[in-house]
């Protein structure tokens, strides 16, 4: 099925209270709002529109950078939702397949849904469908209006709406499906006759009454899933809600959360069964975790993480962007990064992987090979290969590389000097 995508990511987000990040670009567990949204759609749609406006060129880098079938298109000035779908207009002027329509401001919908949404359209012979869902405090969305035999009528939003249309609990849940030949033509007919004087992509509803058009409306049952951001507040509400229902599915498929209020991990990362996950751990970005690993308590993965089976984090351990071998520790206080770490190799305490040069601004790579032994405080200073079997002394600093089974290490002799301490009172 021929299904395009349009996600409007055009606002200023002004209650976000930033001077530097367009709200679309906030993150959550390391990854952007805007991601959320386009990773949901990307495999059930073709291709993406990003609609672009406010802080247009960091919004597009973004897209540009980590998206090969999504575009931007520039909205400006901004004159309202429909307005920002009828950018789009010229870019699918001869199509005539679906227009998934989404926020780029509600990451927690889940692809699942809208695939039940685009059959629930396809299934009912929808021209177009919006999807709705009830709030026991429906304040600032759109109302869903039905006919008297409780089919969609229109959508009126909170600044239009008369009391009695206030009261209504069914709200716009901002995503629709359309058959774009169709409704196409409702975006050079939009009026500006409300409130905001704006064009409203609601209206749609009521030009597709109009033309005699099948408009049907889905209703949501989990409405956490359309949770918008429009304030640090929200931000913070909506990474709790995200944590929570993946931290459940992680417990259902057999990993061991030792405290889900204290756990963050991210829907990106992969956990084998048996796996236990201590207190204070916090996993941002993409990571494959095996089976029957000890992550924890207080790690931290900050994406790019490989970690095989039978894998054991310490407390207080950063790692990010290396691979970690099947049987090896990594004991705790100690950072790896851009590293690759072979099979039964114990990192002692405090171990650093130096893996940054702050004159070149360049990162390179550290490398163990099975059966390595990295004495405590050690200090690997990148680009370095340790050979297999090799042994570092406790406190070495590793400079060049070292070849396999030897022992390395870097000690000042040991002074002692008698009775300082006594002098030193006298």
């Amino acid at each position: 099925m021929d299904i395009k995508a349009v996600i409007l990511a055009a606002g200023k987000g002004t209650r976000m209270k930033s001077q530097t990040t367009p709200k679309v670009l906030h993150e959550i567990m390391g990854k952007t709002l805007l991601g959320y949204v386009i990773d949901n759609v990307k495999n059930i749609t073709n291709e993406q529109f990003v609609i672009v406006g406010h802080h247009a060129q960091e919004v597009e880098k973004f897209v540009n950078d980590n998206y090969k079938n999504a575009k931007t298109v520039l909205q400006s000035p901004q004159l309202g939702t429909g307005h920002a779908v009828s950018m789009v207009c010229p870019n699918l002027k001869n199509y005539d397949g679906l227009v998934l329509i989404l926020c780029g401001d509600t990451p927690l919908i889940k692809e699942d849904t809208l695939n039940k949404f685009i059959e629930f359209h396809n299934s009912n012979n929808s021209d177009l469908t919006v999807m709705s869902t009830i709030f026991d405090n429906p304040t600032n969305y759109g109302r869903i209006i039905r006919e008297d035999n409780n089919s969609l009528k229109c959508i009126v939003e909170e600044k239009d709406a008369t009391p009695e249309q206030k009261a209504v609990k069914e709200v716009n849940a901002g995503i629709y499906c359309l058959n774009w030949g169709k409704i196409k033509d409702a975006f050079s007919q939009l009026k500006t006759n409300n409130a905001q004087g704006e064009y409203y992509l609601t209206d749609i509803i009521s030009w597709g009454k109009a033309q005699n058009l099948n408009v049907n409306a889905y209703i949501l049952d989990d409405s956490d899933e359309i949770y918008g951001i429009n304030s640090r507040s929200n931000l913070a509400i909506a990474s709790k809600i995200m944590n929570k229902r993946y931290l459940e599915k992680l417990m259902d498929e057999g990993v061991t959360i030792v405290d889900p209020d204290s756990t963050w991990i991210s829907e990106d990362t992969k956990i084998g069964q048996d796996t236990i996950i201590f207190p204070f751990t916090y996993i941002e970005g993409e990571n494959i975790i095996g089976k029957s690993c000890k992550i924890g308590p207080c790690a931290h993965l900050r994406g790019g993480v490989e970690v095989c089976d039978n894998v054991k984090v310490g407390n207080f351990v950063e790692v990010k962007k290396s691979k970690i071998s099947s049987n090896t520790n990594v004991g705790h206080l100690s950072y790896i990064g851009d590293s690759e770490l072979g099979e039964r190799v114990n990192i002692g305490a405090g171990t650093i992987t130096a893996n940054y040069d702050p004159i070149s601004k360049t990162k390179s790579k550290t490398v163990l090979k099975d059966d390595v032994k990295i004495g405590s405080n050690t200090v690997l200073v990148a680009p370095v290969t340790v050979e297999q079997g090799t042994n570092i002394g406790a406190g070495s600093v590793i400079t060049k590389n070292i070849q396999a089974w030897a022992l390395a290490l870097t000690r000042s002799p040991l002074k002692i000097l008698d009775n300082w301490v006594s002098k030193k009172l006298k």
